[in-house]
């Protein structure tokens, strides 16, 4: 019976390593992805609004029915940890 369960251990952390590496790997590669279309879009910006005091950039996108996504894409240079009072956003605008 030891065996068996010592077998049957070694399977299954075999299997968590595996899906381990499957799951980085995936999560490098869209990395890659969104940084390529990314860095070769060009932003073009319709409308923007300065960022008043204790909004976060979760809460202006959601504001303005705009999903993280789309609102990172159209302020590429903007970090949302270091966002601060009076910061342009943009709010509306297209990338290509």
């Amino acid at each position: 019976m030891a065996k068996r369960s010592s077998k049957l251990s070694i399977f299954f952390n075999l299997a968590l390593v595996l899906s381990l590496l499957l799951i980085i790997s995936t999560m490098a590669e869209s990395r890659l992805i969104f940084n390529a279309i990314k860095a070769s879009s060009k932003v073009s910006c319709d409308s923007v609004i300065g960022v008043k005091s204790g909004e976060t950039c979760t809460e202006i996108a959601a504001k303005f029915k705009l999903s993280t996504t789309v609102f990172d894409a159209i302020n590429p240079n903007i970090n949302c940890s270091k966002i601060f009072v009076g910061q342009w956003v943009c709010i509306d605008g297209s990338v290509n």
